[in-house]
C-alpha cells in the first residue's frame, strides 16, 4: 500500500484553487468581495483576453499593512475570523482565507496595498506559489490584486476555459449581481483596455432603482412591484417583476442572504410557489431580493465558493417567503400601476398608482385630453349573466352540503360616485371589437380587455373564497392504498397526520416506510392518489410545509372558471362591460388570467399621438 504523506503547500492550494477557481470569473468574485469585505467604496476591474491575461482588481479600501503581506497571501490566514463562534456568526463576504493563496498557486500573482494612515505603499509577488520578499511600491491607499496567466502552470485546466468573449461575459454577469448587491459602491469593468460598465454609488432609492434598471433592463421598474416586508426576525425587501413580465428562462433572478447572491432550493420552491397562481406555464419570473436575518440563523459556510447557504429554521423562511411575495402578488388589480419608483422631475407617472381595494379615489385626466366623464353613478347595474350551472354541482365540487354557492357571474357592483372631469382607472367603455375584446377609454387613452380571461380570473377569485370559506368534504376510499415511500417521507407523514387531515387527506404510517392513504378529497374524486400522496409527502419531507392538495384543487376550480365564464363571440351591452371594468379594478391577480396571460392592455395619448404622427 502506498504510505501516507503530509502534502506539500503547493499542492494543497493547487486542489483548493480546483474547488474554488472554476474561471476567471471566479477569481473575479474572490477578489471583489475581498475589496468589499475592506470597506472600498469604489472597485475597478480590469480585464485582458476574457482574463486568461490579466485579471486586475483596484479598490480604494483599508489596505494592507506591510507585516500582514505574506501572511494575505498564506493559506487559511484571515481577518475576518477568529473563533468558532465567528464562524456561527459570519458576516463577511469571505472568511475561509484560503482564497488568494489558491488564486496564486495557478497565476503569476501580485498584491500592492497601502493601509489607511501609512506614507508607503508595499508590493509582494508570488509565482506559481512561490512568495517574494515584500517591497516599497507607489499606490494610493487601498489595494491592487493582479493575476496573470491563469492557470499556465496547469495546463489541463487552461484547455477547459471558454472562448474569450464567454469569459468575459461570465465576469460581466459577476459584476451585475455585485452591482446589485452593493448599491452604494462604485463598479467600473474594463476589457482589453476599453470600459465597458460604470455603474456610479446609489446615495438614495431612485439612484437604486436606477441601477436596478441598467442591470435588469430599463421595462424592469415598470413591470416590477416594491416589496418591504418583515416578519419574526427577518426581513426582505427588493423587487418583483409582474406575472406578465416572465421570461422564458430563470436568467433575471437575483436573491441575496445578508449581502450574498446564493442559489437556494428553499427560496427557488418558495418563489415558484408564490407565483403559481398567476404564471404561465414553462415561464419564469425576474426579481431582484434581498432577505437580512441573524448571521447565526443562517450556515454559508456549506459550499466552497459560497453559492449556497443552509437556513436553521428552514421551514420560518419558506413560509415568511411565500406569504411575503404570494400577498404582494394578490394586490395586484387591473389599472393599477406598480408603485416601484417616483416619477422622474418634470415627468408625469404614465399610469395612476395603486389604489387600496374598492377604493374611490380616480386618477385625473391630463389637461390636453380633460372631458366631462358620464358620472358613474349614472351608469347601469346589470349583472353579466353567465352560462347557468346547476348549484348543486358547485356545491358537490366544492364540499358544501346545505348552503349553495353562489353561481360565478357578475353580481350587480355598486359604483362610486365621482365629479366630473374624473374616471375609473380601466375608464369606461366605448365598444366591442370582434367579440373578443372590450375598449374603454380612461385618463390616460385607450384601454383593451380581453374579456374572457378577464372574467376567467374573476371567477376563478370568487370560487376560491367560496372554497374557503365552506367545509371541505372528505370521501373515504373503498380499498384503502398502501404506499411505499421513505422514511422521512413516512416520519412526515405521522407528523403532519393533523393538518393534512383538514384538507380532506388522511394518511396515516403503517411501518418504517409505508404508509396508508384511508380518505382524499371529494373535490380530487379521480386524481392519481398515490402521486398525490407521494408529491405531498415529498414536499412535506424537504420544506417542511405543501401546497399541493391547494395546487390540485386550484387547478380544477381553474378549469371550473375557464367554463363558467364569459366566452369570446358573446355580444355585450356597455352596462355588461363596465360591469366587468368595475370588477376587475376590484379582484385580485385580476391583471392576468389563470393561465398566466395578460388581461388588459394600455396605450397612452403618446403612443397613440406617435401612431399618427401628431405633433410632427
Amino acid at each position: 500500500m502506498p504510505v501516507i504523506r503530509v502534502l506539500p503547500p503547493a499542492l494543497i492550494n493547487q486542489i483548493a484553487a480546483g474547488e474554488v477557481i472554476e474561471r476567471p470569473s471566479s477569481v473575479v468574485k474572490e477578489l471583489v468581495e475581498n475589496s468589499l469585505d475592506a470597506g472600498a467604496t469604489r472597485i475597478e476591474v480590469d480585464i485582458e483576453q476574457g482574463g486568461a491575461r490579466l485579471i486586475r482588481v483596484r479598490d480604494d479600501g483599508g489596505g494592507i499593512v506591510p507585516d500582514e503581506l505574506p501572511l494575505a497571501v498564506a493559506s487559511h490566514a484571515t481577518s475576518k475570523i477568529a473563533s468558532f463562534d465567528d464562524l456561527e456568526h459570519v458576516a463577511s463576504m469571505g472568511f475561509r482565507g484560503e482564497a488568494l493563496a489558491s488564486i496564486a498557486s495557478v497565476s503569476r500573482f501580485a498584491l500592492s496595498s497601502r493601509a489607511r494612515g501609512q506614507d508607503t505603499a508595499f508590493r509582494i509577488e508570488v509565482d506559481g506559489g512561490k512568495v517574494q520578499e515584500a517591497r516599497p511600491a507607489q499606490h494610493p491607499q487601498g489595494s491592487s490584486v493582479e493575476v496573470r496567466d491563469l492557470f499556465y502552470n496547469v495546463p489541463a485546466r487552461r484547455k477547459f476555459l471558454r472562448a474569450e468573449r464567454t469569459e468575459f461575459a461570465h465576469i460581466d454577469d459577476l459584476l451585475k449581481s455585485l452591482a446589485l448587491a452593493r448599491g452604494g459602491v462604485e463598479f467600473r469593468l474594463s476589457h482589453n483596455g476599453r470600459p465597458t460598465r460604470v455603474w456610479k454609488a446609489a446615495r438614495d432609492e431612485r439612484a437604486a432603482l436606477a441601477r436596478v434598471a441598467e442591470v435588469m433592463g430599463e421595462d424592469f421598474p415598470a413591470q416590477s412591484l416594491r416589496i418591504e416586508h418583515a416578519a419574526a426576525g427577518l426581513q426582505l425587501s427588493g423587487w418583483v417583476g409582474l406575472p406578465t413580465a416572465s421570461r422564458s428562462q430563470a436568467d433575471s433572478q437575483y436573491f441575496y442572504v445578508n449581502g450574498r447572491l446564493v442559489r437556494d432550493r428553499v427560496v427557488a420552491h418558495a418563489v415558484r410557489q408564490a407565483y403559481a397562481d398567476v404564471l404561465f406555464h414553462g415561464r419564469h419570473p425576474a426579481f431582484v431580493l434581498y432577505l437580512e436575518l441573524d448571521p447565526a440563523g443562517v450556515d454559508v459556510n456549506v459550499h466552497p465558493a459560497k453559492h449556497e447557504v443552509r437556513f436553521r429554521e428552514q421551514r420560518l423562511v419558506h413560509d415568511f417567503l411565500f406569504r411575503s411575495l404570494h400577498e404582494a402578488l394578490a394586490q395586484t388589480r387591473a389599472g393599477q400601476a406598480p408603485a416601484s419608483s417616483p416619477a422622474q422631475p418634470g415627468e408625469a407617472d404614465p399610469m395612476p398608482r395603486p389604489q387600496p381595494v374598492a377604493s374611490s379615489s380616480y386618477a385625473t385626466a391630463p389637461a390636453q385630453y380633460t372631458q366631462s366623464w358620464p358620472n358613474p353613478a349614472s351608469q347601469s347595474r346589470l349583472a353579466l349573466g353567465v352560462r347557468e350551472e346547476p348549484l348543486a354541482d358547485y356545491a358537490a365540487l366544492l364540499g358544501v352540503s346545505a348552503a349553495p354557492v353562489a353561481v360565478p357571474s357578475f353580481a350587480p357592483v355598486p359604483l362610486p360616485e365621482s365629479e366630473d372631469g374624473e374616471a375609473p382607472p380601466l375608464g369606461f367603455a366605448l365598444a366591442q371589437l370582434k367579440s373578443i375584446y372590450v375598449l374603454a377609454e380612461n385618463a390616460h387613452g385607450l384601454v383593451l380587455v380581453d374579456m374572457h380571461a378577464a372574467h376567467e380570473r374573476i371567477t376563478y377569485e370568487k370560487l376560491k373564497h367560496a372554497r374557503a370559506a365552506s367545509n371541505l368534504r372528505s370521501q373515504l376510499m373503498l380499498v384503502p392504498l398502501n404506499l411505499a415511500v421513505s422514511a422521512k417521507e413516512a416520519a412526515a407523514a405521522e407528523e403532519h397526520a393533523e393538518a393534512l387531515a383538514e384538507w380532506g387527506l388522511e394518511l396515516s404510517r403503517s411501518g418504517p416506510s409505508t404508509v396508508v392513504v384511508r380518505r382524499i378529497p371529494a373535490l380530487l374524486e379521480g386524481a392519481d392518489v398515490g402521486q398525490l400522496a407521494r408529491d405531498v409527502l415529498s414536499e412535506l419531507a424537504q420544506h417542511g410545509s405543501s401546497r399541493r392538495l391547494q395546487e390540485l384543487e386550484n387547478e380544477l376550480l381553474a378549469t371550473m372558471a375557464c367554463h363558467g365564464s364569459v366566452r369570446a363571440g358573446r355580444r355585450l351591452s356597455i352596462p355588461e362591460m363596465n360591469a366587468l371594468l368595475r370588477e376587475m379594478e376590484a379582484t385580485e391577480r385580476s391583471g392576468q388570467c389563470n393561465h398566466g396571460r395578460p388581461t388588459w392592455t394600455q396605450l397612452g395619448m403618446a403612443e397613440l399621438d406617435k401612431l399618427f404622427l401628431r405633433g410632427r
